[in-house]
């Protein structure tokens, strides 16, 4: 039997159902035709972030930043490399905490970068501090159990 995933559209935030089989096949939102992946992470609000994360049945990963962090800064080339990697098995986020304070206070954020992965909606795992692309790869397989 194949298992059917719902999955957000990055673009119009349509809410698709896959089947898991056909998730390697770039599919594509059946309202705006839009690539449901594009191999890169997507800045959200914190309407964006929530519908991610109650709709989206496969794990989110966010990266919590700001544009002054230099740390931030050298950890954004690793996010988008990760995006290439993970998707469409894991969807990557980024959420800018100098635009959504009260998203980054409601999850106690108290440093960045910080990553947070999420699964089924709920926190699975936190990591503060930039991570090189294999640290980074390595602590998400090790989170969702080599899925």
């Amino acid at each position: 039997m194949n298992q059917i995933l719902e999955v957000v559209c990055p673009s119009c935030q349509a809410v698709n159902r896959v089947p898991a089989a056909r998730m390697q096949n770039r599919p594509v939102c059946g309202k705006c035709r839009s690539a449901l992946f594009s191999g890169r992470p997507l800045e959200v609000d914190q309407a964006a972030f929530t519908r991610h994360l109650q709709r989206n049945r496969i794990p989110v990963l966010v990266d919590f930043w700001a544009p002054w962090c230099g740390p931030c800064k050298m950890m954004a080339p690793v996010f988008e490399q990760a995006a290439q990697r993970l998707e469409p098995g894991v969807r990557l986020l980024k959420v800018n905490t100098e635009q959504q304070p009260a998203l980054a206070s409601e999850l106690g954020i108290r440093s960045i970068p910080t990553l947070v992965l999420f699964d089924q909606n709920r926190e699975v795992a936190r990591q503060p501090g930039a991570l090189q692309l294999p640290m980074l790869l390595q602590w998400v397989e090790a989170q969702l159990g080599g899925r």
